[in-house]
């Protein structure tokens, strides 16, 4: 939103463009100098970060909406994008917190009443997405002021509810690991071994033997082994590697475990 209009038309009658009461949050995930990060924004008004998210337009399915949502935050289209959980049992929760963040970011435009489209029950369709974080160029505009990568394993407390969704995304991947390109989604094209063993270990939440876990990826044709490698410093060059396509694919959908 561009303009002090735009948000005012939003907050007094989008209700009338949008699903009322239901929203979708994006856990995005990149991958960089071997840590995996979540991007999270800061709202106008608001103190804390949380995950970018949107409201459904009522002519416009979930996963167009996910879609259109991620493009206006991160700049980047055609992602690996998945549902994972919905959340919002509580059809309180987080009511009080919400007012006052929407009161902040109107400031004294316009005062919200308590029947605002915006503070009845919220039930949120959660999406993790896979970027390569080069890729990732984050609008700002006067709702979002501000935006971060943080590593997963060090997140500050999150608005609402939305450390619980982070967990919930992790959780999802690690069961969907072995049957969605979630590694080869996350790696750059050409990657060294130690950059996919550490994601694995990341994704994992456990350690992998670093003699058995390459050997693994090889005996199934994973790995490609290109004539080139990365100068990271004196008398250090390791080899660079690709995904064999036809072969990774093959082990997702047979559902082969990648690693031991």
């Amino acid at each position: 939103m561009k303009t002090t209009d735009d948000i005012i038309d939003f907050v007094l009658y989008g209700g009338q463009r949008h699903l009322p009461h239901l929203t979708i949050d994006c856990a995005i995930l990149g991958y960089h100098d071997q840590q995996l990060k979540i991007l999270l924004v800061k709202l106008h008004g608001s103190d804390g970060w949380g995950l970018p998210g949107g409201f459904i337009r009522k002519d416009e399915r979930f996963s167009d909406a996910a879609n259109r949502i991620l493009a206006e935050r991160t700049g980047i289209t055609n992602l690996f994008l998945q549902q994972f959980h919905t959340f919002g049992d509580s059809p309180y929760r987080h009511r009080e917190q919400r007012a006052e963040d929407l009161q902040q970011l109107v400031g004294d435009w316009i005062t919200i009443r308590e029947d605002n489209w915006l503070l009845g029950r919220q039930i949120s369709i959660g999406y993790y997405a896979l970027v390569d974080y080069e890729q990732v160029s984050v609008q700002t505009d006067l709702i979002v002021e501000d935006y971060s990568w943080w590593d997963i394993a060090a997140l500050p407390a999150l608005l609402y509810d939305h450390n619980d969704m982070v967990d919930k995304a992790l959780e999802t991947i690690r069961l969907q690991l072995y049957h969605q390109p979630i590694g080869a989604s996350l790696l750059p094209n050409q990657f060294t071994l130690p950059e996919i063993h550490v994601l694995y270990e990341t994704l994992l939440g456990k350690t992998l033997d670093r003699r058995n876990f390459p050997r693994k990826l090889f005996a199934l044709g994973l790995l490609n082994k290109l004539d080139e490698q990365r100068s990271i410093g004196p008398h250090r060059s390791p080899n660079l590697y690709e995904f064999n396509r036809t072969n990774y694919q093959k082990a997702l959908e047979e559902g082969i475990v990648l690693v031991m």
